[in-house]
């Protein structure tokens, strides 16, 4: 990002992998970028803050340095490429973390670009949107229901979209029992769904805010992860940064029960499972990879049909930093967007 005499824009930037408690990322004027033919290039309203930002910071995921970060953007349409048919100046549109896959491998052919070779995360190998404007390829943006203000659909982007995609690799089926293993941005839009689709949910968090949130949703138990429930859970997601989650959701599984780890990146290794008490039965764990473009388009679309309404805290792009710190802490109530335009 050099240009002389090209219009300019503020960006926080990250240069360093660093903890985020020493506020790495740093305000900067860069040139707005030029979309390619096939790119828009979006004025950003809201970017909503994910825990994948603090992997990249603190290089639990490595990110191609320097780079913008962030990947659940709504904003405007404010530049054409030259070949752009799917969309006009002034549309509104979302942006998440899938930045473009190669369309071609026998995995994006099947629909599955999320375990693509050439998958390209937003924010991550490309910059995204904790700057004033971003570009994308128009294949992989999206229209935003009316149904939702900017910040409200911010979190749908990635927050509601991979965790939709988690429920769906739970295999929960109508009037069964899910359990939720933390209870934050993500987990706050799960229930919701669980919820209207019949299932009795069981949330596991620590947080005492987190908790009555959790209970104000919809949940007919919730308790700290040690806590013993009053049943045990036909599926379960693990939302959690931490590895000792897993063997204990595995044992509150009914027979034949499924766990999904949402969190990719642990804080700490999964300890050793014992066969007898934790896989014993036919009980499976799976993985989540990324996410599709289907999944962000279908999700959109479900969640202005219930309607759901995230729980959102907004900060000013300087503040970054501090609101990440506030997330890595478990301090922010649902989930937390910079307002940026």
């Amino acid at each position: 990002m050099d240009g002389k005499g090209a219009p300019k824009m503020k960006a926080m930037m990250l240069r360093e992998i660093a903890p985020i408690e020493n506020s790495p990322l740093k305000m900067e004027e860069v040139p707005v970028p030029v979309p390619a033919p096939h790119e828009i290039l979006v004025k950003v309203s809201v970017c909503g803050l994910c825990h994948t930002e603090l992997d990249e910071i603190e290089g639990r995921l490595r990110p191609k340095l320097p780079v913008i970060l962030g990947h659940q953007i709504v904003g405007e349409v404010a530049g054409l490429g030259s070949e752009v048919k799917r969309f006009s100046p002034g549309d509104r549109v979302g942006v998440a973390w899938i930045y473009s896959a190669c369309g071609k491998c026998v995995f994006c052919v099947r629909g599955d670009e999320n375990l693509c070779q050439d998958f390209k995360g937003t924010g991550c190998d490309a910059h995204g949107g904790y700057a004033q404007y971003t570009v994308i390829g128009e294949k992989y943006a999206y229209s935003i229901p009316e149904t939702f203000s900017d910040s409200q659909a911010a979190p749908l982007l990635c927050a509601g979209a991979i965790g939709y995609r988690d429920l769906m690799l739970s295999g929960i089926k109508k009037g069964q029992t899910l359990g939720l293993f933390g209870f934050g941005a993500s987990a706050h839009i799960v229930i919701q769904v669980a919820r209207h689709w019949g299932c009795e949910v069981l949330v596991f968090t620590r947080g005492e805010e987190h908790q009555k949130l959790a209970m104000q949703l919809g949940a007919s138990w919730v308790g700290r992860p040690e806590d013993r429930p009053p049943q045990k859970i036909n599926c379960a997601i693990d939302f959690t940064p931490v590895g000792e989650t897993v063997p204990r959701a595995l044992e509150l599984l009914e027979k034949g029960g499924r766990l999904v780890v949402a969190v990719i990146r642990k804080r700490n290794p999964i300890p050793p499972l014992d066969y007898s008490q934790h896989l014993w039965d036919e009980k499976e764990i799976k993985s989540v990879a990324n996410l599709t473009r289907k999944d962000a388009e279908g999700f959109l679309s479900l969640a202005a049909n219930i309607p759901i309404i995230p729980e959102v805290r907004e900060f000013e792009l300087g503040e970054a930093n501090q609101a990440l710190l506030l997330l890595k802490q478990g301090r922010i109530q649902g989930s937390g967007v910079l307002r940026i335009g």
